[in-house]
């Protein structure tokens, strides 16, 4: 039997590469929480509390992923944690999820118990600090977009940001149709928009999350296709006990027992067909056995 491995290293990881995206989005939508709380507070908007909340949440999620990537990158001084530390930021997208619904919910029934109450909605604070979260938040997203396709934790963060956006666009309108109209209910309609728009982007993330820490095969990879590719490499008979899973976010793992006859050579074996995994399906890291069409005991676990 024979092992072979592909490396992925921290230094090139998705996360840590996108690090200091994450610092600086953090930096902009702390400094401009206070604001938008303070003037939401003062206009009685609920539009304007609301992004103010999604602004909150924006803050603890950048802050957990900044701490998750660094965690992430952290060697094991254990020698207890085998895969390191890299799963740290999915848990932090998983958090990001539970934070973003959490808000949407409670934004959402604030607005339908103020359903024909009579409140007083000042109309420009809501443009003006409207106008500058959308600037605030349009600058936020513009960092985060490069490293949202490359990380979990990093796409985490640019969802809240992305709901954010989407939220300072929704208080600018709710201040021009109050300002127009007078009517305050488009101040509640608009902040149950956001809250519903919020819940959508979670929970999308919310399966992406779950997809990885229940081990799913990777998105975009198909299984069935790994498993012929293996099977057409020169010398391997018959491919078995094929697993694929995501560790974090571009960290593609697999491991396979490969059956040859007695006389192939076995380092072939492996090069030939860790080279297939890693430029055809981007799986970096793999542990393959190599075993004679003659070995039993593989049907040995009962799960």
């Amino acid at each position: 039997m024979g092992h072979g491995h592909g490396h992925a290293h921290a230094a090139g990881h998705a996360g840590g590469e996108h690090r200091w995206r994450l610092a600086v989005a953090f930096a902009l939508i702390a400094g401009f929480f206070g604001v938008e709380l303070a003037y939401g507070l003062l206009s009685g908007s609920l539009a304007l509390l609301s992004d103010a909340g999604h602004m909150a949440a924006d803050v603890v999620t950048l802050g957990a992923a900044l701490v998750a990537t660094r965690i992430a990158t952290r060697p094991d001084t254990t020698g207890q944690r085998t895969y390191g530390s890299y799963r740290a930021e999915v848990f932090a997208s998983g958090f990001a999820v539970l934070v973003m619904v959490g808000v949407a919910v409670y934004i959402v029934a604030e607005a339908l118990t103020r359903i024909g109450e009579h409140a007083e909605v000042s109309s420009t604070p809501m443009l003006v600090v409207g106008a500058l979260g959308l600037a605030v938040n349009v600058a936020a997203m513009v960092l985060l977009r490069a490293g949202a396709s490359e990380s979990l934790n990093v796409k985490g963060a640019y969802l809240e940001v992305v709901a954010d956006t989407a939220g300072s666009v929704g208080v600018i309108v709710a201040g021009v149709l109050v300002a127009a109209t007078g009517q305050v209910l488009f101040d509640t309609v608009v902040a149950i928009a956001i809250g519903v728009f919020v819940v959508v982007r979670a929970v999308a993330l919310g399966r992406q999350v779950v997809a990885v820490l229940g081990q799913h095969a990777p998105e975009g990879v198909n299984v069935g296709r790994v498993a012929a590719d293996l099977g057409a490499v020169d010398g391997v008979q018959d491919v078995h006990d094929l697993h694929l899973w995501t560790l974090t976010s571009g960290m593609h793992v697999a491991t396979a027992h490969l059956v040859t006859s007695d006389q192939t050579a076995t380092h072939g074996v492996l090069d030939r067909a860790l080279q297939v995994l890693r430029e055809r399906h981007g799986v970096a890291h793999a542990t393959l056995q190599v075993e004679p069409a003659d070995h039993t005991g593989c049907d040995a676990v009962s799960w």
